[in-house]
């Protein structure tokens, strides 16, 4: 069975590194076009539209010392644009793949998302669960706070994009690969009832009962889900060209048979595949692995 409903696909890519306050992830939306995506895709039998990159303002003063919300103007902006560029492709029945870019980027995207599906589940795959705020950060880096914002919590222009009233409800949320928690983020999550299934439950229970017990809860009485995917969820063995690896993440197998289980059960109305950054990379290897992930994800198979 087809499980993607929608076979017409808007690319999107957002070259914004400010919310990692690290040079080189800006290139991942290049890096993943170059590596073969369209292409596959369109061996999938997709039809494609690649609205190219988003405009991220290249010349920013440096945040001043122990600034708790770095670049804040800048990502604040960067989301709106990219919000409203979401929400218009899908008002055309499309599908959008948004293509980062740090993590932060992920705030515009499911505020968009949010504003054609009224209730969301999101799967979150990622080695850190970003859900500081402000008041919780120890970096001032906005990408460990997008899914935080995205639930509603945080400074005011974050919340605010798309409409401060778009919101997930935690129940719809499930964090996958966690490995790396901050103590007030952990506070957080045990607060708002979020479930996360960290890389001992996947060395617990399998990537297998993993996948359908997430997929069940963010598929139950929501209109649709959304998949966050940042490559440091993988190891960095598999994907070392990232801004903050985590040792002991999920295998290349692990992840390609989560996005597989993805498919088959036909949930996905959105995507975005985050935190390439090719000057960390080896050989292009992991802007290779998210297309193979994105492969994956809709539809591709060994047989």
């Amino acid at each position: 069975m087809d499980a993607v409903k929608n076979k017409n696909i808007t690319i999107i890519g957002v070259p914004l590194h400010y919310g990692a306050d690290r040079k080189g992830v800006d290139l991942g939306p290049d890096a993943i076009r170059g590596a073969n995506l369209h292409e596959r895709l369109q061996a999938l039998g997709y039809s494609l539209e690649d609205l190219g990159d988003l405009n991220v303002r290249r010349s920013l003063q440096p945040p001043a010392p122990g600034e708790k919300l770095k670049y804040l103007g800048e990502i604040a902006r960067v989301n709106q644009d990219l919000c409203e560029t979401v929400s218009a492709e899908m008002g055309k029945g499309r599908f959008p793949l948004v293509l980062g870019g740090d993590h932060s980027i992920a705030i515009g995207t499911i505020k968009g998302v949010l504003q054609r599906v009224k209730r969301l589940g999101v799967i979150w795959f990622d080695a850190h669960s970003d859900v500081n705020t402000h008041l919780t950060t120890g970096s001032g880096n906005i990408h460990g706070m997008s899914l935080a914002a995205a639930l509603g919590y945080g400074h005011p222009d974050l919340i605010s994009i798309g409409g401060a009233g778009l919101k997930l409800q935690p129940e719809n949320v499930v964090i996958i690969g966690a490995r790396s928690i901050d103590p007030g983020e952990r506070e957080f999550l045990k607060a708002k009832g979020i479930k996360v299934f960290t890389m001992h439950d996947i060395d617990r229970y399998g990537m297998k009962q993993v996948m359908e017990d997430a997929m069940d809860i963010v598929s139950n009485g929501t209109d649709g889900v959304h998949l966050s995917l940042d490559l440091d969820g993988m190891d960095p063995w598999d994907a070392p060209g990232v801004g903050t690896p985590v040792s002991g993440g999920m295998s290349y197998r692990e992840s390609h048979f989560a996005m597989e289980l993805l498919f088959e059960r036909n949930l996905l109305v959105s995507a975005e595949f985050v935190e390439v950054n090719p000057m960390l990379d080896r050989h292009n290897k992991t802007a290779v692995a998210a297309v193979e992930l994105i492969g994956s994800a809709f539809g591709e198979r060994i047989l």
